[in-house]
């Protein structure tokens, strides 16, 4: 007879909710059973040839440590005994504890490290493509002929795309999966954004950073998702906080590649005035790098398990849960430890069922078309139900949490460089010299001019020969016969006036714009941009490390409500310093100790939304919840820089509102530290 679980047949056993996943008897199925491999004398593994297990002695046993097996061993008989006091227990419930046996006899180890690797790559992604734009705006702006309106919209359309792309990829992902739709989006990122670094126009650069936008706005929610899923209880919190660090380099990497490219102007190339490709198009393409690396990775991982057997596609969960243990195990010198599991417990079908037209009643547009319309209604139904009477609390708890983080960190981030280059600008004006009217005739310039504003002047036949000009306006001027040779040009601004490109003989241009020149936006000069924005944001990077070490270190110890309310509390009395800063170093300082401090709450709340979820909905709350992040950040951004230049009070009032009101909210979470992930 056959065996009546060959070719692993799902059985229905009387009156239980699951279908079972069997093993086959070793010749048509996996050939995996609970006793295998069969233990015979010439089938014993070299490993373990010539040692005797019950001879060997836990070296902790003398030390009274229990051995972590027996740890294990408790856990488990301590859930087996909460789930048998409970009148019933749900299918989801029952698989997300097997689930967590499952994982735990996988172990952690060399498969989780090279996920996280890769996952890590593309958080590092979406953390760059939040400084691209700003850091290339001040020289694309020559190239491009932005105006103050179109360079604000570019600044505005990163956050807008990133939010976009959060809502539409976590949705998709509870739907398709993690793997899938994170390959899609970073290879969207990754085409759009070697595209732009090629576009000459404004609209065509805007529309290409938009949909780049789009593809990385979904690796944060997909990769907190998915990267959870392949770690067990007691490791998640720890390892979700070391993935977050990910995040900060992304702005180191930013940082210092803006530095050490975007000045050198002499990096690329022209073809005449229609084509023009400087350094600043190398650095976007440089930015991509993280993003490509991430999706070569990407490409050698499997699916998560748990959204399969979400799904009821066993064979694929059961062969990738062997994956993950046999690799684990290997790579720890145990390869003849066998992966046990026989059988898993998982829901019937599917939650959704996609409505197919059949190939002689319609045609494969009216197939695609009506699959996406219905993978659109699971979504949004998906959405929907963050707000069904069990998930109403949470959702707007964290709602209100992750707006509240979200519009001071950004607000702050964007309002610290601008008000260092407003204290900038202070000392320059009571530094600077204004000469109005003045009439200057046959005189030979043999000192330099720094620091200076010239208006309505008249200067006849006059020489300045090998002297510089630093920090000189130059308005409303007229001139005869006059030159500049072999000079040096600094920061110097000739706004209408009849000072022309070829007046200057053998000089040298840095930092110089012509605001009359109409005709080209570009000059050929040797650009020196100001190193401010990327030391500010490179040092602001940095400074997160240590806060994201000390959460990460102890999320499990302290536990996440604490770290988070404990964070936003902290980083709310942080920003009260904010009133004694009167200098560019101090306000640095400030910004420094704030992002360090508001890291560890960053990290508390994405552990915290990964593990208030169910399987079915995390990515999506996940999306939800990080879309609002992104329309904060805008809202932050663009209120707290409204203010910069006219009073300090309004945006540190603002930050600690939204900053104590976030913390003291947190602190009435659900504690999820010893949780099971749905």
């Amino acid at each position: 007879m056959a065996d009546p679980y060959q070719n692993n047949m799902y059985q229905q056993q009387g009156g239980d909710n699951f279908g079972t996943y069997r093993e086959g008897d070793g010749h048509d199925g996996y050939g995996y059973r609970a006793d295998y491999p069969p233990q015979e004398e010439d089938a014993a593994s070299d490993v373990t040839e010539g040692h005797d297990e019950e001879d060997q002695m836990y070296e902790g046993e003398y030390q009274g440590i229990p051995h972590p097996d027996e740890v294990k061993a408790a856990q488990r008989a301590a859930r087996a005994k909460g789930q048998a006091a409970r009148d019933a227990v749900s299918e989801l419930e029952e698989l997300s504890e097997q689930y967590e046996d499952i994982m735990e006899d996988c172990g952690h180890g060399k498969f989780q490290w090279t996920l996280f690797m890769v996952l890590g790559l593309a958080l590092m992604a979406d953390g760059v493509e939040c400084y691209v734009v700003a850091f290339v705006l001040p020289s694309a702006e020559k190239d491009l002929c932005l105006s103050n309106a179109e360079k604000g919209m570019l600044g505005l359309i990163v956050f807008v795309s990133m939010m976009v792309g959060a809502f539409l990829w976590g949705g998709l992902a509870d739907k398709v999966g993690r793997r899938r739709c994170l390959t899609v989006a970073l290879a969207i990122n990754c085409v759009f954004a070697f595209l732009s670094s090629f576009a000459q126009s404004y609209g065509f650069f805007l529309f290409f950073r938009l949909l780049s936008g789009i593809g990385i706005g979904g690796t944060v929610p997909i990769v907190y998702s998915y990267f959870s899923e392949f770690l067990q209880m007691d490791k998640r919190g720890e390892h979700l906080s070391w993935l977050c660090m990910f995040w900060m380099i992304g702005g180191i990497y930013a940082s210092f590649t803006a530095w050490g490219i975007i000045p050198r102007y002499g990096w690329g190339f022209s073809m005449g005035t229609e084509f023009q490709f400087h350094s600043w198009r190398v650095f976007v393409l440089v930015a991509a790098l993280p993003a490509i690396t991430s999706l070569v990775g990407l490409s050698f991982m499997p699916e998560s398990p748990r959204f399969l057997l979400e799904n009821a596609k066993h064979d694929e969960a059961w062969m990738i849960l062997k994956q993950v243990h046999d690799t684990n195990w290997r790579a720890k010198g145990q390869p003849e430890k066998v992966f046990t599991v026989t059988h898993i417990k998982a829901p019937k079908t599917a939650e959704d069922e996609f409505i197919e037209i059949q190939s002689a009643t319609g045609t494969a547009v009216q197939r695609w078309a009506v699959r996406s319309l219905t993978l659109c209604r699971q979504v949004l139904r998906n959405v929907a139900s963050l707000l069904s009477a069990e998930l109403r609390f949470v959702t707007l708890l964290m709602a209100i949490i992750w707006f509240c983080m979200a519009f001071s960190y950004y607000g702050l981030s964007v309002w610290f460089p601008d008000m260092i280059k407003h204290l900038q600008y202070e000392e320059y004006r009571s530094k600077v010299k204004l000469f109005h009217n003045e009439k200057v005739v046959n005189f030979h310039f043999n000192f330099s001019l720094e620091n200076q504003i010239h208006k309505e002047g008249e200067y006849i036949n006059d020489n300045l020969r090998t002297h510089c000009l630093k920090t000189v306006d130059f308005e409303d001027i007229k001139s005869t016969d006059t030159v500049f040779e072999s000079c040096t040009i600094r920061s110097t601004v000739f706004y209408n006036t009849d000072l022309w490109e070829e007046k200057f003989i053998n000089c040298k241009m840095e930092n110089t714009t012509f605001e009359h020149n109409k005709h080209s936006c570009y000059l050929d000069t040797v650009e020196e941009n100001d190193v401010l924005i990327y030391l500010v944001s490179f040092l602001g990077s940095l400074a997160v490390l240590p806060g994201n070490i000390i959460s990460a270190l102890f999320m499990e110890k302290i536990g996440r409500v604490k770290i988070i309310g404990g964070s936003m509390l902290i980083s709310a009395g942080c920003t009260f310093f904010l009133f004694l800063s009167f200098s560019q170093s101090a306000i640095i300082a400030l910004q420094c100790l704030f992002c360090g401090v508001s890291v560890a709450a960053w990290n508390g709340i994405e552990v915290v939304t990964v593990e208030l979820y169910p399987t079915s909905k995390r990515a999506t709350a996940f999306g939800v919840l990080n879309a609002l992040c992104k329309l904060a950040a805008v809202l932050g951004s663009t209120v707290f820089t409204s203010f910069v230049g006219i009073t300090k009070i309004v945006p540190i009032l603002l930050s600690f509102t939204a900053l104590m009101c976030g913390g003291l909210l947190a602190l009435k979470l659900p504690d999820t530290q010893e949780k099971i992930l749905q």
